[in-house]
């Protein structure tokens, strides 16, 4: 058995790129797919009694991760997390979206690329909210 702290590990310090390439891979190793459980965690909610469930063309789909806040003692460290996801962006850019706070960083993203996206921001002490 794979010594799964380790595997945890390396696993957080995936990029939000990488993260998403592995969620492909094993969604076509193992013939499933990420969305279907979260549709059918919903349903069942739904049946036990909770709110009824949205249709599944109705479920969320695209994300946005936004940027609520930086401390000024963590400026540098936010500053470089978003030039990690937002891939091509300038130094002067990242520092003028960080600056101008709440900004999206990361657009119509899909949930993982959004969770890993909100993950690496608050590990460096912004505040994020996903939409």
């Amino acid at each position: 058995m794979a010594d799964l702290g380790s595997l945890v590990e390396q696993l957080s310090g995936l990029t939000v790129l990488e993260t998403a390439e592995l969620v492909k891979k094993l969604e076509a190793a193992w013939g499933v797919s990420a969305a279907a459980p979260v549709a059918m965690v919903a349903a069942g909610a739904a049946a036990a009694g909770g709110a009824p469930a949205k249709p599944a063309e109705e479920a969320k789909t695209s994300f946005d991760v936004v940027l609520v806040s930086a401390p000024a003692d963590k400026k540098i460290a936010v500053i470089k997390a978003v030039r990690e996801i937002k891939a091509g962006l300038g130094l002067a850019e990242a520092k003028k979206l960080v600056e101008e706070a709440p900004k999206p960083v990361l657009e119509g993203a899909n949930q993982a690329e959004a969770d890993a996206a909100k993950k690496k921001l608050e590990d460096v002490g912004a505040k994020v909210e996903v939409k």
